[in-house]
């Protein structure tokens, strides 16, 4: 059985010539074929510095890497990356599932440089409803299980978790609001006054009342929604009949509410109950995968995923890659409908049902309703690489502009902007940002918390600390043979001062190949007149309409942005810190205990000694550390 990018055999042989650099590489797959076993299991293709360059599964290893030493029968890019390898690396697994899980999870973990991967860095919104509570709450929720809560997704965004959860609150009256905050009400909240809660924190309604409400609400998100619409027709009818128009007039305005949370999903299959549709479009090279979350008979909403080295990859080689990586770390539905059928369809039923404990499906329908939902994804899927495809042109041909203005020799790949931010020298942080072909890459963003004693407003000072911790790092891994992270134009926002400090600290640092640029407002500080400094030309200025000056800005100002939130934060942080964290003995989880019981640091400060004795957790010595501490003046008796 293949993987997704397992070497085909009917690859047309290539040159002797092209195939010698991997010599060295397919030697070293013989030496480790030496002592390599026939069993299951997933191998790793090491480079010069240890780095992972590839991860494979194998039903048997020793049969799968040998073809690996079939230099003319492999892709141009197999081949670079035998000819990169120095040394493999094995982990034998009982069957070829455990293996094709334990591959996913290398790879997301790893990045290999050669393997297809999923880029995927952001967590997924819950539901959750807090059922250790005599009120469970319901709220979103990101992250890990929480013990002794039940949860419902996952969501595709933000909005779609706001969207069911405003429906919950609506519908069932659920209260959204935290335990301290529950146990701190003495009067109704505003989403009571508003109808969105049963305001149990202030009795309006009893334990068992609120249960039913639970019920119900577990009811719908388990998908059972129309037989809870018959059941709140028949209270409804019952209600009026007994002449309480009021309660009859909630029951309406809740089932209205049901009605129309079902007409707003875009889909909404009725043979879909627990699923997930991946659709993918391929075009010039690239892919983008379209995933709708179908939960309990709804549309969860949707996502666009767009996976790396997908080049001379077959559609379906790329969904299998993406299936295995994208169950990694989050549960699998009990369908999946996928617009390719999958050489692996077997291999991956049997993993992910190894994973989730129970059967899973992956389906590639060919006709009926889901065949139309499949579509619609499609749909998605090609719009969505469109306009990515479109965003990429453009970025390329302002990337260009760039050249062209500063005399590069080529587009830049990597654009670095550094500021910093501090109020009279406190709180000091600087940052770098950075900008390339795919647009802002905020996942190389960096913080600089400043450490040497700062001068106020000596920014020239931050400036040098900050370059000297990023280069000084660059410079060491560029001795290694990595200048991966090295970047072609560094960007500062100041004119000559700033740029001849800034230059004054690269040449001190040894550091070449930087294409350096200050960008600076002009007399009247306004955006449209900046002047721009680097070496070998005098200060220029570009054209008012030049989409180029616009690109500029844009990378100044999100630096400027980074730097002030950055600031922010750390001043918050600070600024935030409880009175509570003076005490001693007093650590994070006594610490949260006495907030959640008191609300917040000056109740408990004002709290009697009886009353801290009395809190849940807190022994009768802390009690009386507690209130000694807000009470210097008090003598235990």
């Amino acid at each position: 059985m293949m993987t997704a990018d397992s070497p085909p055999s009917d690859t047309l042989p290539v040159a002797q010539e092209q195939a010698a650099p991997a010599v060295k590489g397919v030697e070293a797959i013989r030496h480790a074929l030496k002592t390599m076993p026939l069993s299951p299991g997933v191998y790793r293709m090491l480079g010069s510095k240890g780095e992972v360059l590839y991860v494979g599964k194998a039903l048997a290893l020793k049969k799968r890497v040998t073809s690996y030493t079939h230099i003319n029968r492999l892709p141009e890019r197999l081949r670079r990356m035998v000819s990169e390898t120095v040394a493999m690396e094995i982990v034998t697994t009982h069957t070829e599932a455990e293996a094709l899980l334990l591959e996913a999870n290398y790879i997301k973990r790893m990045k290999p440089r050669f393997n297809i991967l999923l880029r995927d860095d952001k967590s997924y919104p819950w539901l959750m409803l807090t059922d250790a509570h005599a009120f469970p709450q319901i709220a979103k929720h990101r992250g890990k299980a929480v013990k002794g809560a039940s949860l419902w997704g996952p969501f595709a965004s933000a909005w779609a978790v706001n969207q069911t959860l405003n429906l919950i609150q609506r519908v069932f009256l659920l209260r959204s609001c935290t335990d301290a905050v529950f146990n701190a009400r003495t009067r109704p909240c505003l989403l009571y006054q508003i109808k969105r809660c049963s305001g149990p924190c202030v009795d309006r309604i009893d334990q068992h009342a609120y249960g039913q409400l639970v019920e119900q609400a577990r009811e719908f998100l388990s998908g059972k929604d129309t037989a809870l619409r018959e059941t709140l027709g028949q209270e409804m009818n019952a209600a009026a009949e007994a002449l309480d128009f009021e309660r009859a007039a909630v029951l309406r305005d809740r089932i209205r509410a049901l009605a129309q949370m079902q007409e707003s999903s875009v889909i909404n299959p009725a043979s879909l109950q627990d699923a997930d549709v991946l659709a993918l479009w391929q075009e010039a090279g690239h892919a983008c995968i379209q995933v709708f979350f179908i939960r309990g008979g709804r549309n969860n909403g949707s996502r666009s995923f767009f996976p790396a080295h997908t080049q001379d990859a077959s559609p379906a080689d790329v969904l299998s890659a993406f299936i295995a990586q994208f169950y990694d770390d989050k549960p699998c539905p009990a369908q999946i409908l996928v617009n390719y059928e999958l050489p692996e369809s077997l291999l991956l039923t049997e993993a992910l049902s190894l994973r989730r404990g129970r059967k899973i499906e992956i389906l590639a329908p060919q006709r009926g309703e889901k065949k139309q939902v499949l579509d619609h994804a499609v749909t998605n899927a090609r719009d969505a690489l469109s306009r990515k495809l479109a965003e990429t042109a453009g970025q390329a041909k302002l990337l260009q502009g760039v050249a062209d203005v500063l005399g590069l020799d080529a587009p830049p790949e990597r654009i670095e902007v550094y500021d910093n931010s501090h109020i009279q020298g406190a709180h000091a942080y600087g940052v770098m940002i950075v900008g390339g072909p795919e647009g802002f890459n905020r996942k190389a963003y960096r913080k600089f918390k400043i450490k040497g004693p700062v001068t106020p407003g000596d920014d020239f000072g931050m400036m040098r600390e900050v370059l000297e911790r990023r280069f000084g790092r660059a410079l060491k891994e560029a001795e290694e043979g990595d200048t991966s992270n090295w970047p072609d134009v560094l960007l500062i926002d100041g004119g000559a001062g700033q740029y001849s400090a800034v230059r004054s600290v690269l040449d001190d640092l040894g550091v070449t190949g930087v294409k350096l640029v200050g960008i600076a407002k002009g007399p009247d500080r306004d955006a449209g007149k900046e002047w721009f400094y680097t070496e070998d030309k005098e200060p220029f200025q570009l054209d008012l309409r030049d989409p180029v000056l616009y690109y500029l800005q844009r990378l100044r100002d999100e630096a400027h942005h980074f730097a002030i939130t950055t600031h922010r934060s750390g001043r918050s942080k600070t600024l935030v810190k409880s009175e509570l964290d003076d005490v001693p003995g007093i650590g994070p989880a006594r610490k949260k205990l006495l907030l959640n019981t008191f609300g917040s640091a000056r109740a408990i400060k004002q709290a009697g000694l009886a009353e801290l004795e009395a809190a849940p957790g807190i022994s009768r010595e802390t009690a009386r550390a507690i209130y000694g501490h807000f009470h210097p003046d008090w003598t235990p008796g």
